[in-house]
């Protein structure tokens, strides 16, 4: 094992650790990916968070072969699937958030109503269509709604964020967490008043030059 992977290892715990100290998730629901040489390192299945260890985590290929005694999430699929179709990514957080799967299970996508939902690469943040855990037909689905974009909701299911690192992966999960939180509020008080195309365009270029930048 490689000093990266075994500190790979150690982030993919203590973010399945932050996830349920978020209340992002509970039990046994989610997983979290991450890109290494040759495939992936992910979450094994059925093994809550508080019993995760680095030497826990499951090394695979994008085909499903995997080493060691445990067994991948069932979800592995849809990690294979995304790292394989999108070279941008590097880690990967799936989760059973309140608020998220609450609007999935409504069958109902996130408008630009605030302009942080821009953090996932767009105003809307897309739902994508149901289909069972675990199987292909979900991996593509995912794939296909995700394309060009860093979150999605997944219907009767939860959420989904992807990015170049695990910490930002787990920072737009967590903002797709408010956004939908502050959705579902304005839904009981009327609706949301939505942000236009060009509002959202603007943000897009103003978070281009937002933080610290490295020089030269």
């Amino acid at each position: 094992m490689t000093a990266d992977e075994s500190v790979l290892r150690r982030e993919i715990v203590a973010a399945m650790v932050a996830m349920d100290e978020k209340g992002l998730n509970h039990g046994t629901a989610g997983n979290v990916s991450a890109r290494v040489e040759g495939g992936m390192l992910v979450t094994p299945s059925g093994v809550p968070a508080h019993l995760l260890t680095p030497d826990s985590i499951v090394r695979m290929n994008f085909d499903g072969k995997h080493e060691g005694a445990m067994r991948p999430t069932s979800e592995w699929r849809m990690h294979g699937s995304i790292l394989a179709a999108r070279p941008d990514v590097n880690a990967i957080v799936h989760c059973h958030s309140r608020y998220a799967t609450t609007l999935a299970c409504a069958h109902r996508t996130i408008p630009p109503l605030h302009y942080m939902t821009a953090v996932t690469g767009g105003g809307e943040i897309r739902l994508a269509p149901y289909e069972p855990f675990g199987s292909e037909e979900l991996a593509q689905a995912i794939v296909e709604t995700l394309d060009g974009r860093l979150a999605c909701l997944m219907a009767n299911h939860g959420q989904i964020a992807v990015a170049p690192t695990l910490d930002f992966a787990m920072m737009v999960a967590t903002e797709v967490e408010e956004q939908a939180a502050v959705y579902h509020g304005t839904l009981a008080i009327g609706g949301a008043k939505i942000l236009s195309d060009a509002q959202i365009d603007e943000v897009m270029q103003r978070f281009a030059g937002y933080g610290q930048k490295k020089k030269g």
